[in-house]
């Protein structure tokens, strides 16, 4: 098995080598060697236990009906301000600034793509570090979210603070897409990683890929691990800090 990954960890390093416009496209295992939980694993947040289902508490019905239990949920499992980038975010920022990179599209909300030092990130699911009043639209950091009293609200008008961050039923922002739609379409490598490629129409961007080279490190299987020309089951901390950057 160990063989096996050296094997693959030298094919994906000749693939970086040989890439010139590289684009990452990631999912929330990415973040999770810093230490926020995913999704859909044994210990994410839709195999937990609350009053109602995660699924339905971030979604845009659920908030605009129950905004209280909404933020007590997202205050307490969407906030994680002290996490920092892991291996694996510095890896890809540092693609991009050798310029062997275009950036990343993410799917993540954490925004530690960016305090890694990317500069081109494609949010397709928004960030929890931008918070915007419903009413009047003053910009709020996620510490004013974390450190207000049950739901928050703006000072200046009273009007509801709502993070800029795409709930179910809600739909992507077209510029974002756009921009994603771009950088996957220009590139001649697409590095997925740590997403289970079931959530849509995010997951559907991987169709538009027609470069020379698709790469998928997960440690668990996708609707598009046949569709590979490199297939990686592990651990990132197994993988990346094994590749050279030259």
């Amino acid at each position: 098995m160990e063989e096996n990954l050296d094997q693959k960890i030298a094919e994906l390093q000749t693939i970086i080598d040989n890439g010139k416009r590289i684009v990452f496209f990631t999912g929330a295992g990415v973040s999770t060697e810093s230490g926020i939980p995913d999704f859909r694993s044994v210990d994410g947040l839709y195999n937990q236990h609350y009053k109602y289902p995660p699924e339905e508490i971030i979604s845009h019905h659920f908030y605009e009906e129950n905004p209280e239990e909404f933020y007590r949920f997202y205050k307490d499992k969407m906030l994680w301000l002290d996490a920092e980038p892991n291996y694996t975010h510095q890896f890809i920022a540092k693609l991009e600034q050798m310029g062997r990179s275009l950036g990343v599209v993410t799917q993540n909300i954490d925004g530690l793509h960016q305090k890694a030092g990317s500069k081109h990130v494609y949010e397709l699911h928004g960030s929890v570090l931008r918070n915007y009043c419903e009413d009047c639209g003053a910009f709020y950091d996620a510490k004013f979210i974390a450190d207000s009293e049950g739901v928050p609200r703006c000072p200046k008008c009273g009007g509801m603070i709502k993070p800029d961050v795409v709930l179910y039923e809600e739909g992507l922002s077209e510029a974002v897409l756009s921009g994603a739609l771009a950088a996957i379409q220009s590139a001649d490598v697409l590095i997925v990683l740590g997403t289970s490629l079931v959530v849509y129409p995010a997951a559907g961007l991987i169709r538009y890929f027609s470069g020379n080279k698709l790469v998928l490190v997960n440690r668990s299987v996708t609707p598009y691990d046949s569709q590979a020309d490199l297939l990686i089951q592990a651990s990132f901390k197994d993988v990346f800090p094994k590749i050279r950057l030259e």
